[in-house]
């Protein structure tokens, strides 16, 4: 892994600051409601879900649980939580999961064709962060230098770390990188195991709290707003896309209309995902202010929109030397199903 710098130009023109077969499956008895004043009927399908246990991974999926926006629509969905991207997609890919929500990190998975965007689910996250432990003699970005530093590689803190290193002038042979899963970084930290880790929240509010005085933020996503985007989408693979498009439009509508509950009841949304998630309600409710939670309601159904923030994000990959080419996002985008999507989602009653 090199720290390259991130050279990507934010053009949005400042609209944002940021276990069994699956497949849809048929019954006699469908549920119904109304687009346009004109009954429609949906054919009962259930979709398995892979979530991360915090806010910007979990919020919109159980929020739309908790509404019944799925129910509206026909979808019974089960919820599956992991701890990282990657290995959503590889549970995708063996068929044991069928749809996906992602940070920025695991978005260069889909880059390189091991899975499809269907859905935006923030146009940026401001999760993310590098925490260091002033005990153990950092005190600045540069203190890293021979530091063990742990890392989840393909994570959206792994691009945050990359860019730290790089504007410390230190190279991945400078310093001690262990990979490591991000529950145990929070143990590891606590317990002196480790100098640093680049982590996201709520784990970084536990650690806040656990460490105190020792705590040290290193910098996070909103230091490099005016050069990237950190979105999170949810994602499937081709093939389950391509025999269940109206299972994809049907659950983009419910999530559109989630993301607009989402901007307006955030607290509440962060108490409902702390019994979701089985967290302390006030480690959810301190991660309320780390993600942009509007502007994704500002720009759906608008496809250049959307199409800026996913060439932005690639120019970030491609800046750090993630991705070595350009691929046209059409590629691995779906924005067919976001639009489809979006317009049920305006149209229904």
């Amino acid at each position: 892994m090199k720290a390259k710098r991130i050279l990507a130009t934010l053009a949005l023109a400042g609209a944002m600051v940021l276990t069994a077969c699956g497949g849809q499956k048929s019954s006699d008895n469908q549920s119904q409601t109304k687009t346009e004043g004109i009954k429609k009927e949906y054919t009962p399908a259930t979709v398995r879900v892979a979530y991360m246990p915090n806010l910007g991974s979990a919020s919109s999926l159980f929020t739309a649980m908790d509404q019944g926006y799925f129910k509206e629509v026909g979808l019974d969905v089960k919820p599956v939580q992991f701890q990282g991207g990657p290995a959503e997609i590889t549970a995708m890919a063996s068929g044991d999961i069928d749809i996906s929500q992602i940070g920025h990190g695991a978005h260069a998975l889909c880059i390189e064709g091991k899975a499809k965007i269907f859905q935006m689910d923030s146009t940026t996250s401001l999760a993310d962060e590098v925490v260091a432990n002033k005990a153990h003699g950092i005190n600045k970005k540069e203190d890293l230098k021979g530091k063990t530093i742990a890392v989840a590689s393909g994570t959206s803190s792994e691009v945050i770390l990359r860019a730290i290193l790089e504007s410390a002038g230190l190279k991945e042979s400078d310093v001690n990188l262990v990979e490591m899963a991000v529950d145990g970084m929070t143990t590891a930290m606590v317990s002196d195991k480790v100098d640093a880790c680049a982590t996201w929240s709520p784990n970084t509010v536990t650690l806040k709290k656990a460490m105190g005085d020792k705590y040290l933020s290193l910098g996070s996503n909103a230091d490099y707003l005016d050069k990237a985007t950190f979105p999170s989408s949810f994602i499937t693979t081709e093939a389950y896309a391509q025999k269940n498009e109206d299972v994809l439009v049907r659950f983009s509508q419910a999530i559109n209309k989630a993301h607009i509950y989402r901007a307006d009841h955030i607290d509440d949304v962060a108490k409902s995902v702390a019994k979701h998630i089985d967290a302390p309600e006030e480690t959810l409710l301190a991660s309320t202010k780390e993600g942009d939670w509007t502007t994704i309601n500002q720009i759906a159904g608008d496809k250049a929109a959307l199409q800026k923030v996913y060439e932005t994000q690639q120019n970030v990959f491609i800046g750090n030397g993630r991705i070595k080419e350009k691929v046209e996002t059409d590629k691995y985008v779906l924005y067919d199903i976001m639009q489809k999507g979006y317009e049920a989602s305006k149209n229904s009653k």
